[in-house]
């Protein structure tokens, strides 16, 4: 199995969702969320002054976007950036990856920490904001929360924690609370960033910093292992029409270096299983 060339020169590429026929995703350093159609013809949607990542819709159709370095959910909607909420305290340092759930509340991760000062990891909260803009603490004690699915019956979160190279699933109330922790696979080989979920239960694992990039199944067992050679894997997501087309975005590295590069890519790669659940 090998990755395929799909978009290159991106700087540092991230959260890509599969939304209404096209790839949609946010390019960091360049402050900009983009698309691409299954050709790789890209569009600049909108550009987000504090650096978008994340990305999700509501039910109604409203965009969200988080805006990493000011730690706000931000809305695009008629062609107008706002800001839907403040993730201040509860973020303790960049926001990264969020999902949306079926209800349109929005669960935001974040470093918890200042890793590009040479700060020492810390425990992160990850941040629920409900449709009426309230904010709460979903979960705590959480190493690096980062890419982040549900099931399709909408009762259980799995989320990737960077730093501890896990899984972690929780169990989702009709309120959006989370409950039951507990893990969900573990992945010694992979720091897990963005993830995403396919109709066998598996899960895809991008491996920041590893070169590598997994399939896993609940309890840990690896299906599937690719070697990237000299690039690493920060984010995927199961796309196209029948959703068996895998989208990755690579690079060579990460961190504020990589501003000035253009060494990002989307790659892709045709699967047996489809995505399933959210994103």
């Amino acid at each position: 199995m090998k990755l395929d060339p799909f978009v290159d020169g991106l700087s540092f590429g991230e959260g890509p969702r599969w939304h209404q026929g096209k790839l949609w995703y946010s390019d960091f350093y360049v402050h900009q969320v983009r698309t691409a159609d299954e050709n790789g013809k890209t569009e600049t949607i909108v550009e987000v002054p504090g650096r978008p990542s994340g990305l999700g819709w509501r039910p109604d159709g409203t965009m969200l976007i988080v805006s990493m370095t000011d730690r706000r959910l931000m809305r695009f909607a008629g062609g107008k950036l706002s800001v839907e909420a403040e993730l201040k305290p509860l973020a303790t340092g960049h926001c990264n990856d969020m999902i949306v759930d079926g209800k349109g509340r929005a669960y935001v991760g974040n470093f918890g920490f200042d890793r590009h000062a040479g700060e020492s990891p810390k425990p992160a909260v990850l941040v629920r904001v409900d449709p009426d803009g309230s904010v709460h603490k979903a979960a705590d004690e959480l190493q690096f929360p980062n890419g982040t699915v549900i099931t399709p019956d909408g009762k259980t979160m799995i989320v990737g924690e960077t730093m501890a190279k896990r899984l972690t699933a929780f169990d989702i109330a009709p309120d959006g609370t989370l409950s039951n922790r507990r893990l969900w696979a573990e992945t010694p080989n992979c720091n897990p960033d963005g993830i995403c979920l396919d109709a066998e239960g598996g899960i895809w694992v991008t491996g920041a910093f590893t070169h590598h990039m997994v399939r896993v199944l609940e309890g840990g067992k690896v299906t599937h292992d690719l070697d990237l050679g000299p690039r690493s894997a920060y984010a995927c997501m199961l796309g196209a029409a029948d959703r068996r087309t895998l989208y990755v975005i690579t690079n060579t590295g990460s961190g504020p270096d990589m501003a000035n590069k253009r060494d990002g890519r989307i790659e892709t790669m045709r699967v047996d299983a489809p995505g399933a659940g959210l994103p």
